[in-house]
């Protein structure tokens, strides 16, 4: 049952609302609506767009793979050291995120502990590639599915995992069969936001990717770029990112429900 909330916390409500609404709506206002088209019709926007879309595309699949076991993990597993790995999966959230561009490049760059013999034994060069943009993009993003996972997995109920290993499922078996289908809705709640803060990936990429052109120019960093030399472009190009996101959150909603309310039918 829903109730009306009390003064004293819908007041600083409705002030955070629109604190979070205003920068929205001002981009909208001001948005060059006229001279859009000619903006968006710019060979460079599209390469930048489709860049974008397919590294986070890329992101959110090695976020999903790498992520939900990890989560496992840290919700069920029983090992020393736990809590600091734990820790060590928060640390990207705080972290500013030029830091750990910078942190990826003494890694994986020519001279980088793991970079230099990439490059001396089998003659790889990740930084300032597309898959420098997936690793920097999957550094700052993978934490979002990890907790939201994790948090899923505890608060799941073991009694049907039992259940299933009473009737004979392995340990393999009961996780993709039983735990998975449970904790599902969490798992597409952790894939959209990795997605959507891989799509916005700025400080990373620009530090251990660069900013070239149909390579690594992402849109945040075409947005960047235009902001310098054309105000009104850098506008439409953030409209692009918005409606974009908007678009993928609102598509993806319905999914959330219908799973959500599968788990309360079952």
């Amino acid at each position: 049952m829903r109730v009306r909330a009390p003064w004293p916390l819908a007041v600083p409500a409705a002030l955070a609302t629109v604190f979070l609404l205003l920068p929205l709506v001002a981009l909208i206002i001001r948005a060059p609506w006229e001279a859009l088209p000619d903006l968006l019709s710019d060979p460079s926007t599209g390469h930048a767009l489709w860049l974008s879309v397919r590294t986070a595309t890329v992101t959110t699949v090695l976020c999903v793979l790498f992520g939900v076991p990890l989560a496992w993990a840290l919700a069920r597993g029983s090992f020393p050291g736990r809590g600091l790995l734990r820790a060590l999966v928060t640390i990207p959230l705080v972290l500013p995120p030029v830091v750990g561009g910078v942190s990826l490049l003494l890694v994986l760059g020519r001279r980088g502990l793991v970079g230099n013999r990439l490059d001396d034994w089998f003659g790889v060069t990740i930084p300032f590639t597309t898959n420098a943009v997936i690793i920097a993009q999957t550094f700052v993003a993978l934490p979002f599915l990890v907790l939201s996972v994790e948090g899923a997995l505890s608060a799941a109920d073991r009694r049907f995992e039992d259940a299933a290993a009473t009737l004979g499922a392995g340990r393999a078996t009961a996780f993709f069969r039983v735990t998975l289908p449970m904790v599902a809705p969490a798992v597409a709640a952790g894939a959209v936001l990795s997605w959507a803060r891989a799509l916005g990936e700025f400080g990373a990429t620009i530090t251990f990717a660069g900013n070239f052109p149909k390579t690594t120019q992402t849109m945040p960093l075409s947005v960047y770029l235009a902001m310098e030399t054309d105000p009104d472009a850098a506008v439409a190009l953030s409209l692009v990112l918005l409606v974009v996101s908007i678009v993928v959150l609102v598509a993806l909603r319905g999914h959330w429900w219908d799973a959500r309310r599968t788990q309360r039918l079952a």
